[in-house]
């Protein structure tokens, strides 16, 4: 990958990458090209400590970008927090919302924007184009390589009094740019990285099998697979690895373009009740289920099929070595370890595996699965 700046357009959403090191030096200029008025930047106080968001701001500055700020972002975020962030927007009237952080930061900057332009409550624009109007534009800044929500229509929101994940999606919703700075992400503590590495790693293989894969999607799961694959282990044995960080950062953001074309499975389904019941890290939870996810669908021969096609293109012989390659990395962060060294005792996974049901992206997985399947699937991931 160049180390220089790049602007380049997504194909088929109105969005674009700016991408490199240092490259959040052009915040300022970038926000003039879509808005002429003041904007609120929505992050978290981590971020703030970590002196990206000065970096962010010195940048509007410069440009003479008058600007605010919410910094209650919250992991996981809930309906609670992005109704706060929404009464911060209607204290300043920003013409630009501006997401710096994790996906958590970046998705309640999405939700902001569909209660600021539309009122309600997230509960009212769950699925896709519930939003009638247009949304303010968007700028996303990614302080970690993961969750691809800075290429993605959708804001993924818990309902604060029940836990359970809402997919929100709009068209206008997708954010108008993606600033991609590796420097970003270097003050990422290590397991922050692995968590977030891990989820992208998921993304582009779940999106390549699952029922709504196509053409388009696959090609971004695979181009995902090529960068996270080799890059994602420098990153965890290397922190200092610029090249290697901005690999996996773009690998990121193409598994989630595939994500927007095409869909999730199983794995992220049995994950979801391990964080909402647990608390267990989202990319924890999903890395741990996809080996066990992985080995039941390549039962199926097309599924099989197109999991050695992703071996082949990161080098590897066929699915098993794939999938050997993915419990390597699990290992090397310590994410290989049974589910009841992470507080889940065992009577409760039928619980969990009725949770996982309800969960919308395993509608989506190439075989389909039951509670009682994946109540299998939990049990063969319980002891490390």
């Amino acid at each position: 990958m160049t180390q220089s700046i790049r602007s380049m357009p997504v194909a088929s959403i109105q969005s674009e990458i700016i991408t490199g090191p240092g490259c959040l030096a052009s915040l300022g200029e970038l926000v003039r090209r879509y808005a002429d008025g003041p904007v609120l930047i929505v992050t978290d106080r981590h971020i703030i400590e970590a002196g990206h968001f000065r970096r962010a701001t010195d940048s509007l500055d410069r440009a003479g970008v008058a600007w605010s700020v919410f910094d209650r972002a919250i992991e996981n975020p809930t309906t609670e927090c992005v109704q706060l962030c929404t009464e911060a927007a209607e204290a300043c009237r920003p013409g630009l919302l501006i997401g710096l952080g994790g996906g958590s930061a970046i998705d309640t900057a999405k939700g902001c924007n569909f209660l600021f332009t539309h009122g309600g409550s997230m509960h009212d624009y769950v699925g896709y184009d519930k939003a009638t109007r247009p949304m303010f534009p968007l700028i996303a800044v990614p302080t970690t390589a993961g969750t691809g929500s800075e290429v993605q229509s959708y804001a993924l929101i818990s309902d604060v009094r029940t836990g359970r994940k809402m997919a929100c999606g709009a068209r206008s919703a997708m954010p108008v740019a993606a600033v991609l700075d590796p420097q970003l992400t270097l003050t990422q503590p290590r397991d922050i990285a692995a968590q977030s590495g891990i989820d992208a790693l998921a993304h582009a293989i779940e999106s390549a099998v699952c029922t709504r894969r196509n053409d388009e999607s696959y090609r971004y799961s695979r181009s995902a697979l090529r960068l996270l694959v080799p890059h994602l282990h420098a990153v965890l044995e290397n922190g200092e690895d610029i090249h290697a960080r901005a690999s996996v950062q773009l690998g990121a953001a193409y598994a989630g373009m595939a994500i927007e074309r095409s869909m999730l499975g199983a794995a992220h389904a049995l994950a979801n009740p391990l964080t909402a019941r647990h608390g267990i890290a989202h990319g924890r939870a999903v890395g741990r289920m996809l080996p066990p996810v992985m080995r039941f669908n390549a039962e199926l021969t097309d599924t099989r099929a197109v999991y050695n096609d992703l071996a082949k293109a990161v080098g590897l012989n066929d699915w098993t070595a794939l999938v050997e390659r993915v419990e390597q990395l699990l290992a090397l962060v310590g994410f290989d370890c049974g589910l009841n060294e992470w507080g889940v005792s065992e009577h409760e996974i039928t619980r969990l595996a009725e949770d996982a049901a309800g969960q919308w992206t395993g509608r989506f997985n190439p075989r389909p699965v039951d509670a009682a399947l994946l109540e299998q699937l939990y049990r063969q991931a319980y002891r490390g």
